[in-house]
Order: C-alpha cells, then structure tokens, then sequence
C-alpha cells in the first residue's frame, strides 16, 4: 500500500457532479431524518417558518432581513450538529457515564447559545427598525 493509499475511504471514490449528487441526496436524508426523529428539531423548524414569514414582511433592509434569516438558520443548523452528537453517544454506549453526558450537555449549551444569539439578533434588528 502506497502512502496516498493509506486512510483512503472506498465510499469516496465518486467525484465531481455525481460526488455532489450523492452529497446532496445524504444531507437530504439527514434533514429528513432529523425532522422524522428529533421533536426540537421540528418546532425549531416550525419557528423558524413563522420567523421567515416575519422577517420577509418586515420594513427591513437587505442586510437586516440576512441578519434575521442567519440567525434562525444558525439555530437549526446547531440543533443538527447536537442531534448528530447525541445519536453518535447514543450509538456507542447507552451506559450512562461522564463523558457522553458533558458531550450531550455541551451540545445542548450549544442549541442554548445559538437560541439566545437568534433573540438578540432579532431583538437588536426590530429595535433598530422600529425606533
């Protein structure tokens, strides 16, 4: 085995289009499958659709509006990497032991960050709006 063999995963052997195809189609299984099993993920979701819905209705700048829908994609973007955290500790051990709960609740203060982050974000915009 060549050294640029070594560490060479056989499941990476597409490239280009098709690479990015199948890409794709994984990421949508991801957000199908975080949807199906994962209720925060759902109502953050829901939120976020509501929020969506306001900010596009809002008198707000082109800056504005990109603020308020990175905030709302933040946290759903976060509350995925926590449900992908908590599935891989879930998958190695169903034990209960230190480490996967400072894993789950880092995670989790990570989903909390990001919700906070969303309402000042939020908050700071519409005062800047409205004032």
């Amino acid at each position: 085995m060549t050294r640029s063999d070594e560490g060479t995963n056989p499941r990476k052997s597409r490239t280009g289009l098709v690479r990015l195809w199948h890409a794709l189609l994984y990421s949508l299984a991801g957000l199908a499958s975080a949807f199906r099993t994962e209720s925060a993920f759902r109502l953050e979701v829901a939120a976020g659709i509501v929020l969506v819905a306001v900010a596009a209705a809002l008198p707000a700048t082109l800056v504005q509006t990109a603020l308020l829908l990175l905030a709302v994609a933040l946290v759903l973007i976060v509350e995925l990497l926590n449900s992908a955290v908590e599935a891989t500790v879930d998958r190695i051990s169903l034990e209960k032991h230190e480490l996967a709960k400072r894993a789950k609740d880092i995670a989790s203060a990570a989903v909390l960050t990001s919700l906070v982050s969303c309402a000042v974000v939020w908050g700071l915009v519409l005062y800047d709006i409205f004032r």
